[in-house]
């Protein structure tokens, strides 16, 4: 019985490494990275912003005719020049986060006063850190009341 509980104990130590699955410290850069993209949102802070995203990195999304739109990390800097470091209204989180290995995904809410943005964000683990490598996102306009 010894025997077992010890086998247990050195699987539970050695299956994430040996699986590729993250371990807590990964989690907790993840979530530090996309801090760092979520802070550039709510404060229109473009260094922020390239703190966290690769500068090849892309961002994609379905335009009102329903073809794919595509951004490059400078044109989509140029749309925070007029408001930066103003804070954005809203409620700004990382709703779900999944880490693997040297890679992982997060699925984050923007929550502004006339729309909600819903963005998923991939990242990858790289000798400088975790860095954002892509995202897709899509928007709703709230309903006026």
């Amino acid at each position: 019985m010894k025997y077992l509980r010890a086998l247990a104990c050195v699987l539970a130590i050695l299956a994430p490494a040996a699986f590729g699955l993250a371990d807590s410290s990964d989690e907790a850069l993840v979530r530090e990275t996309v801090q760092k993209y979520l802070h550039g949102l709510q404060y229109n802070d473009v260094a922020s912003l390239k703190a966290a995203f690769l500068p090849e990195a892309k961002l994609y999304f379905v335009k009102k005719d329903g073809s794919l739109g595509q951004l490059s990390q400078e044109d989509w800097y140029k749309g925070f020049a007029a408001s930066a470091g103003k804070k954005e209204e809203g409620d700004l989180a990382i709703t779900a986060m999944d880490v693997t290995g040297d890679v992982a995904s997060v699925k984050v809410r923007e929550d502004y006063p006339g729309s909600i943005y819903t963005d998923y964000v991939s990242l990858v683990k790289l000798p400088e850190g975790w860095r954002i490598v892509n995202k897709i996102y899509t928007f709703e306009k709230k309903a006026k009341k």
